[in-house]
């Protein structure tokens, strides 16, 4: 087999590879049908398992070799014509469905489907998808759009992909490029079925910036990356060891003495160890970018975390540039002032060398990450140098120093030193100075993007630095305590004169007696009052002062590094609109070039104050908040216990980084208690404001993790318990159909489940001989957003049925979750009910019985106008701006415009299928006489709008009002048959809702005439029992009056078509004409039914005597028995009594109570 394999070479390159994708070269490729010709590939089986083996090389090469591969096939000798459909390819062969790749213009295609768009790389094939296999086989990469497959992996052809690394990238950068796997569609689909592409699985998906950025790496050659000793360890042990080192630790043993010194060091340990641990747990939880403490924190936070943490970590980076340099130009200015070579003042000389020190490390930084990173290895190496001089230096006594209180070792000077000797300072105030040396653990994090293993260098790197740096502060707090003493006055005149047997000093021992300069406090060398007694210490001075170049400068540059990367990283993902200049990269590293000028306008800046004593603080706790995020990011995705939280790290503990994120907030407070509460203003500013912005980015964070798991949690909870009549909610099933096309029904029921209840919004879709169900999942996702945007608290829950009915079922057995579920169908008024056929009606009806036998309440709105406006409405300014963004912006939603839709609430009908109601419509889809779909009511002055009839303006005014705020008004509750309390219930909480607030509740009941005082004071005292109030109630003593008889006679003739008139014919004849038409009235149940029918016509004169002014009319639905009231009947009695009147609510609850009087 290996033999008869065709053996490609490797293409010149990916651009190679599509250019002979694009070129219709014969000769390249096998013959057949090109991309562009069909969407079917032929696909060879063999006959036998045992033809696997033996197969001829013509057959074998000539639909093996890949298009875009650069083999010559033998020539094929049983190939079938392209153009013949699945029923020829018989036998050897069978047709394979692939996507078009040259459809870039079809609804179909990828580059215009409602996505976000296809990643780079997506179109070229991959240089290394060609890899060796058992047996020496070739095995080919599946790629959708360069129509290659899958070659014998199982023994036989098949376009059904292995595991490989390269379908779960996200884009071509920068470790390799991606491929797409078959979609389900292309592998399950019938033959003759339009495939559909599948987008990229959860959130995989990248903004536009990412992209770019990916772009720019994938094309980019010769990136320098660095590995975890040049990238991270050296970089943090230089931030960790700053100039605090030299000029400050001798001093905090002076102060805290050296056990409460080393607990200092410990202390700070602890906190940057857990961060460390922290941040490495992150940083292996999947591929890390460039922006390092921001990349991090967003990604799994959030945006709203991780923006507001990036701008103050880049911005304190950038100051703390400012902050290094100016501690470099003071230590000049000393050496300069000890040889009397000051230029001007003290101050500007601050200024003159910090300003040229800032621009030659800006030039460094800007040469390039490679010069950067040389930079860095030099000035540890002079670092490193001065730590090892001065060590030595603590071994080699010398006389002349002793004055200066530097004895070399001893066991005296240790125990005298062991304890603390605070002057005007305390513990808390010591660890304040001493912690911001311990930073600096995320300077390897910081440039992520330009490390060549992330997940292997910032966990190794960051822990031994913090390791290293750690035993060498312990080790200079333990030297210094033990050969130094505290107080020394550098005269050689104070050596021990006889006389003095009682000194008690460590110096005594040595003969020097310091106390007369401890007790006037004028001594001016010894570890309390020589800021450079290290220097003094060690083998030879002046490399001390090297290091304390060396320390300020690296400290300074890889400040001044990681703030722009970070920047960068924050930039790109468009956070923060304004900012959008600083994203772009140059160079063949992707430089942030203009975040370096921005971080040196900012260092420079600082510089030029050169009062840093009020911005340190600051910046200490500017780091601190960050490290307290990235150690509560640990906690909180372990806390969310999301699947995708698995880190290869594996010493961390979500306790701990708990407990870290804690201490971090307690230092802040130690350190600077104003600094520590304005960081916290700051932070939670910026987090309002990236919250209120909402940026359109899904990252999969633990905050999202999280939400599922609580919402999952409680409602679990929650069906374990009973329901309570106090805790009763309408949760409404309302059949919209879509969301947009009955805006009144919508706002309605809004009103009174916002932040009450539950709404579905539940779309019936009929008439499909075929349903597309990838088309259900997309009008899903869409009007699911259109309800976000629109703020509107509900569910768009659409199924495919037969029929109305069917669907209706469906949904009122399966929508909901536990006690998520709905317990009232809300429908809208069939007002065509009269039109068309009749079984409509039937259908209607039955959805209204059904509801009752699933013990749900039942309520139906009518309006006068008409509910569906969706043939009137252009859904342009409807659909979100990311959907308008994406290729959707002139559909515009079509329904038939014969308005049958109006009554049912979610009925396309035969007449209007849903495909034309949804915005995805398919081009093929459009040739069934539906009326073209025209942009109507835009906004858009430019364009020209289409004038409205005046029922149809009546309707669109109509299906808005409940949007506006409800004046002075009437809602009136005709509260006929006690339901339970959902018709009382419904009223009391639409004016609880500040739109409806200044409307009283009036309500009317029915009674006899010769009680009706006493009537009127009972239902009095049961509303107040439950609490409603209410401006009236009426007690109608008159409702069994007969009707007027023109009324009576109007009825008559409503209803005379759908008489069965049994009387008028043969009993047989009759029987089969109601089986055929059941919604036929008979006259029997017309006589039987009679006082009813009487009753609803009285109660529609009722209605309009007293509540023809009200702003909504809540009344009791009247019941018809299942089985023994024709639907046409029910129909007619809901027509008579709703007729000509206010916007009215027909209630009817399941009969269960919902409302109490009992605490």
């Amino acid at each position: 087999m290996s033999a008869t394999s065709p053996a490609p070479s490797a293409p010149a390159d990916s651009a190679a590879a599509e250019n002979d994708f694009l070129a219709p070269d014969a000769g390249l490729r096998p013959p057949g049908p090109t991309p562009s010709q069909s969407r079917f590939q032929v696909d060879l089986v063999t006959e036998a398992a045992g033809a696997a083996a033996d197969s001829s090389p013509s057959s074998d090469a000539s639909t093996t070799a890949p298009s875009s591969d650069k083999a010559t096939p033998a020539a094929p000798t049983d190939v079938p014509d392209p153009g013949a459909g699945g029923e020829e390819a018989k036998g050897r062969f069978r047709v394979v469905n692939f996507a078009d790749p040259s459809g870039s213009g079809s609804a179909a295609s990828p580059e215009s489907a409602p996505t976000e768009g296809l990643q780079n790389g997506d179109t070229v094939m991959s240089e290394t998808s060609l890899h060796s296999s058992t047996g020496g086989q070739h095995h080919y990469h599946y790629d959708t759009h360069t129509n290659t497959y899958y070659l014998r992996t199982f023994g036989h052809n098949t376009i059904d992909a292995v595991p490989n690394i390269d379908f779960y990238r996200q884009t071509a950068a920068p470790l390799g490029e991606k491929l797409i796997r078959p979609t389900l569609s292309e592998l399950h689909d019938e033959l003759d079925k339009e495939p559909f592409e599948d987008g990229f699985a959860n959130g995989d998906e990248l903004t536009p910036a990412e992209e770019a950025a990916a772009k720019e790496a994938a094309e980019s050659k010769g990136v320098v990356k660095f590995g975890w000793i040049k990238g991270v360890l050296v970089r943090c042990m230089l931030n960790i060891w700053g100039v605090m080192l030299f000029i400050r630790m001798s001093w905090i043993v002076g102060q805290a003495g050296i056990a409460l010194s080393c607990l200092i060091v410990a202390m700070a340990t602890v906190v940057t160890t857990i961060t460390g641990l922290s941040t490495s747990a992150i940083a292996t939880n999947g591929f890390v970018r460039g922006g390092g403490a921001y990349y991090l924190i967003s990604r799994s936070l959030g945006p709203e975390f991780g923006g507001s943490i990036g701008l103050i970590f880049a911005f304190a980076n950038a100051v703390a540039v400012a902050m290094y340099v100016v501690g470099f130009a003071e230590t000049v200015v000393e050496l300069l002032a000890g040889v009397d070579a000051i230029m001007t003042d003290e101050i500007n000389d601050i200024r003159i060398i910090g300003t040229i020190t800032v621009i030659l490390l800006l030039g460094i930084s800007v040469a390039g990450m490679e010069w950067e990173a040389k930079a860095q290895i030099f000035l540890l190496i002079v670092l490193i140098t001065a730590i090892i001089n001065y060590f030595i230096g603590t071994f080699i006594p010398f006389k002349s120093k002793e004055q200066y209180g530097y004895f070399g070792y001893d066991g005296v000077i240790m125990w005298e030193n062991m304890g603390p000797n605070f002057r005007e300072e305390t513990f808390f105030s010591v660890f304040a100075i001493f912690f911001p040396a311990a930073t600096g653990i995320l300077a390897g994090a910081n440039i992520s993007g330009d490390l060549a293993d992330p997940q292997l260098a910032i966990p190794r790197g960051t822990l031994l630095a913090i390791l290293i740096t750690g035993i060498v502060y312990l080790g200079v707090a333990v030297s210094t305590g033990s050969c130094i003493v505290r107080d020394a006055s550098g005269s050689l005149n104070d050596t021990l004169s006889s006389q003095f047997i009682n000194c008690t000093d460590a110096a005594c021992k040595f003969g020097y007696d310091f106390s007369s300069c401890k007790s006037d406090k004028s001594c001016k060398y010894g570890l309390h009052n020589d800021f450079q007694v290290m220097s003094l210490v060690s083998g030879f001075g002046p490399i001390i002062t090297a290091g304390i170049f060396s320390a300020t400068l690296s400290s300074a540059l890889a400040s001044l590094v990681s703030a722009p990367k970070v920047f960068q990283a924050l930039c790109k993902d468009n956070i923060y609109p304004g900012l959008s200049m600083f994203a772009k990269g140059y160079g063949k590293n992707n430089e942030p070039l203009r975040g370096y000028i921005l971080t040196f306008g900012i260092a420079l800046a600082f510089i030029l104050i050169a009062e840093l004593n009020v911005i340190a603080p600051i910046i200490s706790n500017f780091f601190l908040a960050s490290y307290a995020l990235i150690n509560f990011s640990v906690f909180h995705a372990s806390l969310a216990n999301s699947p995708g939280w698995r880190p290869s790290f594996k010493y961390y503990n979500m306790w701990v980084s708990l407990a870290g994120a804690i201490l971090c907030c307690v230092v802040m407070f130690v350190i600077n208690w104003w600094a520590a509460l304005l960081t916290n203003v700051i932070v939670l500013g910026l987090f309002i404001y990236v919250s209120y912005k909402k940026p359109d980015v899904n990252w999969g964070s633990s905050t999202q993790a999280l939400t599922y798991h609580q919402a999952l949690t409680h409602t679990l909870h929650l069906s374990g318990v009973e329901d309570h009549i106090k805790n009763f909610r309408p949760q409404c099933l309302v059949m919209t159909g879509y969301p947009n096309s009955r805006p009144a029904l919508l706002d309605l029921v809004h009103s009174f489940t916002k932040n009450v209840g539950l709404m579905l919004c539940g779309h019936i879709r009929t008439g499909y001989r075929r349903p597309n169900f990838k088309d259900l999942l997309t009008d899903q996702a869409r009007y699911q957003r259109w309800l976000l945007k629109n703020e509107t608290k509900g569910f768009y829950t659409p199924v495919f049925a037969e029929d109305m009915r069917q669907g209706t079922q469906y949904l009122l057995q399966a929508a909901g979750l536990g006690r998520l579920k709905p317990n009232t169908l809300v429908l809208g008024f069939k007002n065509d009910w009269r039109d068309g056929d009749m079984m409509n009606v039937e259908t209607y009806i039955s959805m209204i019985h059904d509801a009752f036998d699933f013990q749900f309440g039942a309520v139906i709105l009518r309006l006068k106008e008409g509910l569906d406006v969706s043939h009137i409405q252009g859904q342009d300014e409807l659909l979100s701006s990311q959907e308008k963004s994406s290729g959707m912006k002139d559909v515009i939603v079509s329904i038939d415009t014969s308005k049958d839709s109006d009554a049912d609430s979610s009925k396309p009908s035969s007449k209007a299928t849903s495909l034309q109601n949804s915005p995805a419509i398919q081009k093929d889809d459009d040739d069934d006489g539906k009326a073209p779909t025209q942009p109507l009511l835009k906004k858009d002055k430019k364009s020209p709008t289409v004038p409205l009839n005046v029922s149809d303006q009546r309707l669109l005014e109509a299906s808005q009002q409940f949007q506006k705020k409800q004046g002075k008004g009437t809602v009136d509750v005709w509260w006929l048959f006690d339901d339970g309390g959902l018709t009382l219930l419904i009223p009391y909480l639409l004016t609880n809702k500040k739109r409806w607030k200044d409307c009283k509740i009036r309500v009317f009941i029915g009674g006899k005439i010769n009680r009706i005082d006493h009537d009127r004071r009972a239902m009095a005292t049961l509303l107040s029992k439950f609490r409603i109030d209410f401006s009236d109630i009426t007690v109608l003593g008159d409702i069994n009056t007969k009707p007027k008889k023109e009324h009576v006679a109007a009825f008559e003739e409503m209803i005379e078509p759908y008489r069965l008139k049994e009387d008028d014919m043969e009993q047989e004849a009759a029987e089969r004409l109601k089986n055929s038409e059941p919604w036929r009235i008979t006259d029997n149940e017309l006589e039987l039914y009679r006082a009813k029918t009487n009753r609803q016509l009285r109660l529609n004169e009722l209605l309009k005597e007293h509540s023809s002014t009200a702003n909504l009319i809540v009344m009791s639905l009247p019941l018809a028995r299942k089985g023994a009231v024709s639907s046409t009947l029910y129909m007619a009695w809901l027509e008579a009594l709703s007729n000509d009147l206010p916007p009215i609510i027909l209630v009817r609850g399941n009969h269960q109570s919902v409302l109490t009087f009992y605490s």
